[in-house]
């Protein structure tokens, strides 16, 4: 099942900038008191003034009555059935989320699967012992094999004992891309040998792998990442079910 990172994922808040162009109402400020961080405000019909505010790492839409001293808390709809607060959480909360998530992973100490000119990209948290990461590989072979698709393999370490060792070892590798082809290809019958010792500056980047994997609230793998048809980042928890390879992969 695909799951939309705007409800899906336990995203750290981001330090977005606060409002500096107004001062907030005191009704705003009372329920910014409460946690929640307000990073942008919006028009909203009949006399409400909107604001977009980040809560327990969910937008939040915020509605300031034309009297300045009540909010109303939730999303707003039109007589057609329009969702109101939508637009303005996606513009000043999810987007700028998204954003930050994605260059994030990008900084990540990842293995490619594919070529660099491909006009996908596709990150994946993914572990050496996780079978249904292993499925995945196999799933996006038509898209990989073909240049549409690059898959990109953050390692961590979190099925097995010997899970950290076996990812320092791709990442260690003379040539990471073939390690962990040779070990996707191989499946149950991968000799991939963990590390005996794993070298400091393999660990930093499994640490740094890993404390991404834990900002995101992920806690198994593949956790996939993809941006759909309309540019926005979604999820998808496990690997997925055919239907959704189209959705997540392009065409092929």
């Amino acid at each position: 099942m695909k799951l939309p990172i705007t409800l899906a994922l336990g995203l750290a808040i981001l330090q977005a900038p606060l409002l500096q162009a107004e001062e907030l109402p005191e009704a705003i400020k009372m329920i910014e008191s409460k946690g929640a961080r307000i990073v942008g405000s919006f028009d909203a019909p009949d006399g409400l003034r909107g604001y977009a505010a980040q809560y327990q790492n969910r937008g939040m839409s915020l509605y300031l009555t034309a009297d300045g001293k009540h909010v109303l808390v939730g999303s707003l709809f039109d007589a057609q059935g329009k969702d109101l607060s939508r637009e303005p959480l996606q513009k000043l909360v999810y987007a700028p989320m998204a954003k930050e998530v994605w260059a994030k992973m990008e900084k990540t100490s990842w293995i490619a699967d594919g070529k660099s000119s491909a006009t996908r990209t596709v990150y994946l948290f993914s572990d050496p012992n996780c079978p249904y990461c292993n499925l995945f590989w196999e799933q996006a072979r038509p898209w990989v094999d073909s240049g549409k698709v690059q898959l990109r393999h953050i390692m961590v370490g979190i099925i097995r004992e010997d899970s950290p060792a076996k990812s320092a070892a791709l990442l260690a590798a003379k040539n990471p891309e073939q390690a962990l082809n040779n070990h996707e290809k191989a499946g149950k019958a991968s000799n991939l040998k963990a590390l005996d010792k794993i070298p400091a500056a393999i660990q930093a980047k499994l640490d740094g792998n890993m404390a991404l994997m834990e900002e995101l609230g992920l806690s198994a793998t593949p956790a996939i990442f993809y941006m759909d048809k309309d540019g926005e980042l979604q999820q998808q928890q496990g690997a997925p079910n055919p239907e959704m390879l189209g959705e997540i992969l392009g065409p092929r």
